[in-house]
């Protein structure tokens, strides 16, 4: 398998398809690589070059102790692209990821980075503050955390619900989503999953989301459970100059999964007209 090894002697797996401008993506907690699976078989029969890894603690890389909050997840991202040499990158983070690629932006700026693309993602602060009204109370996450602890495994199965909108009226339930998301994320290390809560719900992004000077597309649902679009997307699309704002009516947190042919389309699209108005 593809590795990478951090200055701290972490193991980074990581996936390498096609060729082409190369696109980054980085997945959600506590998943994989593997969740982006709907994006990289299509955007790798566009003609670009897919690249997606597994973040430390998470998946087939190693199960860390240490070193699982934001920084340390940018500076294995920046590792990562450069170990691989890439240039005019499209980075494209889910959830967590979204964070991930915000912060790698704010601590390594844009010189390898052609595109930033936000989906569903946490920034700019999940957690509720003086200055964020909007956000979800700490005892929300200290739930999270407690009701990971007590059982990891039915936490998850349970999750998978309202991840992917499957406790909504009508909702067509597949229950090989729900297995797969379990899985990913029952690779995962227990101490790295637990951190990770933290990471994704009390770091602020907004410092990061001003230093974005790249075209940047922020996608995002309006029935998203599990990162509310208010305190999220419509938030960041405010603070990154020039962003451009897709809202999905409907779509949940999963979106890239549930409604693959449409996320795949409108980014497709941007992408393109970015080019063309490279050219």
């Amino acid at each position: 398998m593809p590795t990478i090894t951090t200055k701290d002697g972490t193991t980074i797996f990581y996936k390498d398809w096609g060729k082409g401008q190369p696109i980054v993506f980085s997945h959600g907690w506590p998943l994989t690589a593997d969740d982006w699976d709907a994006q990289m078989l299509f955007f790798g029969q566009q003609g670009y070059r897919v690249i997606a890894h597994d973040r430390r603690g998470h998946g087939r890389s190693s199960q860390t102790w240490e070193g699982n909050d934001m920084d340390t997840y940018a500076d294995d991202l920046a590792a990562l692209t450069e170990k691989l040499d890439l240039k005019d990158a499209i980075h494209v983070g889910h959830s967590t990821g979204g964070g991930e690629v915000a912060r790698y932006i704010g601590r390594h700026g844009t010189k390898r980075v052609g595109t930033a693309v936000l989906i569903s993602a946490v920034p700019p602060l999940m957690v509720k503050t003086e200055k964020n009204p909007a956000g979800a109370p700490i005892e929300v996450f200290d739930e999270l955390r407690a009701a990971y602890a007590a059982n990891r495994p039915q936490f998850y199965r349970d999750l998978t619900l309202p991840f992917y909108g499957y406790n909504r009226p009508g909702a067509k339930i597949s229950e090989g989503i729900r297995d797969k998301w379990w899985l990913q994320a029952m690779l995962g290390g227990m101490k790295a999953g637990y951190d990770c809560i933290k990471a994704f719900s009390e770091t602020d992004f907004t410092e990061d989301l001003k230093k974005f000077d790249v075209p940047t597309l922020i996608m995002h649902g309006d029935d998203d459970q599990i990162v509310p679009i208010g305190a999220a997307g419509l938030m960041s699309a405010k603070i990154v100059k020039d962003a451009t704002l897709k809202v999905y009516k409907g779509y949940p947190h999963g979106m890239c999964t549930t409604n693959a042919d449409v996320i795949n389309t409108d980014l497709l699209a941007f992408l393109k007209q970015g080019a063309e108005a490279a050219a």
